[in-house]
């Protein structure tokens, strides 16, 4: 019994760190479900949109992080290390809340992938915030490492193909989890976060080695994931690989 409660704490936990609500706290009278095969172009155009003006506002903060260390390193009134507290504090903000800066509905929920036919081999749905919680603070030490590589500078191209990456891992979460588009998610899975981290860790690593081995588990990570997530579609009907259009239904 204390297993399981300590089991229980221990998953309360990670879910309040990581933002992931359970599956039972999103339940609604209504569902949205794909009734036809055509192909839904406003959507294409909404995570189009969404994505870039996510991308646009966290170089904009970028750029504010950049004048406030300035400003911190520049003033006499802070020790030396501040600056890079400051910095790990910003990049653990992105790394673990990078949604607060999309328009797209990123709502964190187990619901999808408790409800789809998953392989046998599928992790259980727990592992998923606890290894994104462990990648989270690799993603904080490298780009601290850049961060410090690159002059204190954050308007360069490691750290802006960086956040790049954390918006084309939160569109693919509305794809996924919260409009449930399994076809659509398998293309976005491989073209957006696995292959934007692909990029992001041989930046890193060009920039830092260090940096980029310690990014490079999110690699592996992400390719059991778009494996999971391929496995996932074919197992739940295989649907066309693009967002389909979906009529709202009551349960």
């Amino acid at each position: 019994m204390n297993q399981s409660k300590n089991s229980g704490i221990v998953e309360q936990f990670v879910n309040t760190v990581m933002g992931v609500k359970p599956g039972n706290q999103q339940q609604s009278p209504s569902t949205l479900i794909a009734n036809t095969q055509e192909i839904d172009i406003k959507a294409i155009l909404v995570y189009t949109i969404g994505t870039t003006l996510q991308i646009l506002v966290m170089i904009l903060v970028l750029l504010g992080m950049e004048k406030l260390v300035m400003f911190v390193e520049d003033s006499s009134s802070f020790p030396s290390w501040f600056s890079t507290l400051l910095t790990g504090l910003f990049f653990a903000l992105l790394s673990i809340r990078s949604r607060i800066f999309s328009l797209l509905d990123n709502t964190r929920s187990r619901q999808t992938y408790d409800q789809v036919i998953r392989p046998r081999w599928s992790p259980p749905p727990l592992v998923f915030p606890i290894v994104w919680m462990i990648i989270a603070v690799l993603r904080v030490i490298s780009s601290v490492l850049v961060w410090q590589q690159m002059n204190h500078q954050f308007l360069v191209l490691p750290l802006i193909l960086f956040v790049v990456n954390l918006a084309l891992g939160d569109t693919w979460n509305t794809i996924f989890t919260v409009e449930r588009r399994l076809g659509a998610a398998v293309p976005v899975v491989i073209l957006g976060p696995w292959l934007s981290a692909v990029v992001v860790t041989a930046i890193y690593w060009q920039t830092n080695p260090i940096a980029g081995m310690t990014l490079s588990f999110s690699c592996v990570w992400l390719t059991i994931a778009a494996v999971l997530v391929f496995r996932i579609w074919q197992l739940n009907g295989s649907e066309p690989l693009y967002p389909l259009k979906l009529t709202l239904v009551d349960k």
